[in-house]
């Protein structure tokens, strides 16, 4: 009974031990991925998916959102095209409160988002998974946002 009890212990301590080390390498991976961002480099879409799911939590003036659904290819056109515009302004996104859930072999990163040109501080969350490489990737990011013209999309 007492191997049975121990054997059990260890089990759980493995499992325990296994998922801090996923939650320290999903912080690593999100770290480098912002610091990609920020510094625009070239590889950023590397963090995600080919297929992503990029939601824009749209607030309306009247205080009422809309969720709007980019394509991972346009996204990645829109981005293109605004980087050199962003880079003179130094545009960065911060990030702040940043909690990690697991869902499933997923993990949830949920944080606020202050972009450096705004004075206030927006949900964001991330969901990564590993492909089948075993590299962490993002499959879905959804940003609230103040920005009209993604209505415009939808």
């Amino acid at each position: 009974m007492k191997n049975f009890i121990l054997i059990i212990l260890l089990f759980f301590c493995t499992i325990i031990n296994a998922n801090a080390d996923e939650i320290k390498d999903i912080q690593t991976f999100f770290n480098e991925y912002i610091n990609c961002a920020n510094n625009y480099e070239q590889d950023f879409f590397n963090f995600y998916t080919n297929n992503a799911k990029i939601i824009r939590v749209v607030e309306k003036p009247d205080g009422t959102y809309t969720s709007v659904n980019i394509p991972i290819d346009k996204y990645k056109k829109e981005v293109k095209k605004s980087t050199k515009l962003m880079r003179l302004r130094k545009y960065k996104n911060n990030y702040y409160n940043v909690k990690i859930t697991q869902l499933g072999e997923d993990y949830k990163i949920s944080a606020l988002r202050m972009p450096s040109t705004s004075n206030y501080k927006i949900p964001a969350h991330f969901i990564v998974g590993k492909d089948n490489k075993g590299e962490w990737k993002i499959k879905e990011e959804s940003m609230n946002t103040k920005v009209q013209k993604f209505l415009e999309s939808n």
